[in-house]
C-alpha cells in the first residue's frame, strides 16, 4: 500500500479537507497514475453532500481523471511509464454480463465499480481523483492524444464529454439532423460543441439571455430563451433530437412539444428531486421518445476522446 494526500468529505456537511488514504500496490494489470487534473462534476457534488442517499464515509470525489503513467504491472501492454493516460467515471465493471460483452460497461448488470464511492453494490469504497496519483485496471485506462498544454481542459472529457457524446451517437445526430440543447453548463456546453463537430444544425435552449453569445461561440447556430413561449412556439414540432442535460427539475413537456413525429428528447442531467410527470399525449400523438443516458462503455470513451482531439475540442 502506498500514502497518498487527497481531499474527502467526512459527512454531508462537512467541507473538503486534507486526508491521507492508501493506494494499492500494482496488480499485474494495472496501471498507477500520477494525477495532473482532475474535473468538478455535478455528481462530485451531490456525492459529497449524499443528494443521492448512497455515499461512503469518507468521500474523496473526482472521476474526470488526466495524470501521467509513474507505474504499470507486469501484464499491462497498452501504457508505459511517461505515458498521458486519463481515467473517468468507472474503474471495474464484472466482465461476463451482456453489457459488459458488448461494451456498455456503464450498465453492468451486476454493478460497476464507480471511481469513488464505491462499488455500486457493496464492497470496499474506492477514492476518486481529488488525490495525487491512482491505481485502475490496464482495462479501464484511457489513452490521452490532446496536446500537453489541453490538459486541463482534457479532463472534463471524461464524464461530461463522454455523458453528452454517447447519446448523440446513439441516437445518430449527425448533418441533416436539427438538435437541441437544453442548457449550457458543464453538461451542455460540451453537448453544444460535440454536435457542432457532428455535423447537426444546433439549438441551444436557455433560461439566461446573458448566455446567449457564449453558446454562438462554442457553436450553436441559434439560441432559444427557453421562457419566452413565443421563441418556444417557434420551434414547435421541428427537432430530431433534444439532449436535455438540466440537473434541476423542470416542466418536460414544454419540450417534448419541441420534437417532431419519431422524434426522441434524452436526459442526462440527474437531479436529487424528480421532474415532473411529463403529459402522455405528448408521446403518443407524435410517436416521441422520452430516454435517458449514463455514460458510454471504456470504447466509445475513448473513441470520443479521440474524436476530441481530432477536432481540437476540449472543456
Amino acid at each position: 500500500m502506498t500514502q497518498v494526500k487527497a481531499y474527502a468529505a467526512q459527512n454531508a456537511q462537512s467541507p473538503l479537507a486534507p486526508l491521507t488514504i492508501e493506494r494499492r500496490d500494482l496488480h499485474p494489470d494495472d496501471v498507477q497514475i500520477q494525477i495532473l487534473y482532475c474535473g468538478v462534476c455535478h455528481s462530485d457534488l451531490h456525492t459529497a453532500r449524499n443528494e443521492w442517499h448512497n455515499t461512503i464515509y469518507p468521500a474523496v470525489p473526482g472521476h474526470e481523471i488526466v495524470g501521467r503513467v509513474t507505474a504499470v504491472g507486469s501484464a499491462v501492454k497498452k501504457f508505459q511509464v511517461g505515458d498521458l493516460a486519463g481515467v473517468g467515471c468507472m474503474v471495474d465493471s464484472c466482465g461476463h454480463c451482456s453489457s459488459c460483452h458488448d461494451g456498455e460497461e456503464q450498465y453492468c448488470e451486476n454493478g460497476f465499480t464507480g471511481t469513488y464511492n464505491g462499488p455500486v453494490f457493496g464492497g470496499e469504497n474506492t477514492y476518486g481523483g481529488y488525490s495525487q496519483s491512482i491505481v485502475v485496471k490496464e482495462s479501464f485506462v484511457l489513452r490521452i492524444r490532446h496536446d500537453e498544454k489541453d490538459l486541463a481542459a482534457v479532463a472534463p472529457l471524461l464524464c461530461a464529454g463522454i455523458t453528452t457524446y454517447s447519446p448523440l451517437r446513439h441516437w445518430q445526430v449527425g448533418p441533416g439532423k436539427k438538435v437541441g440543447i437544453v442548457g449550457l453548463g458543464g453538461l451542455g456546453h460540451m453537448g453544444v460543441k460535440l454536435a457542432h463537430a457532428m455535423g447537426a444544425h444546433v439549438v441551444l435552449f436557455t433560461t439566461s439571455p446573458s448566455k446567449v453569445e457564449d453558446a454562438k461561440r462554442l457553436g450553436a447556430d441559434e439560441v432559444c430563451i427557453s421562457k419566452d413561449p413565443q421563441q418556444m412556439a417557434a420551434h414547435a414540432n421541428s427537432f430530431d433530437f433534444l439532449l436535455n442535460t438540466v440537473a434541476a427539475p423542470h416542466d418536460l413537456d414544454a419540450f417534448l412539444g419541441l420534437l417532431k413525429r419519431d422524434g426522441t428528447m434524452t436526459l442526462v442531467g440527474a437531479p436529487a428531486e424528480p421532474h415532473p410527470s411529463p403529459e402522455v399525449f405528448n408521446l403518443i400523438f407524435k410517436r416521441r421518445s422520452l430516454a435517458g443516458s449514463l455514460i458510454g462503455g471504456i470504447a466509445e470513451t475513448q473513441e470520443m476522446l479521440d474524436f476530441c482531439a481530432a477536432h481540437g475540442i476540449g472543456s
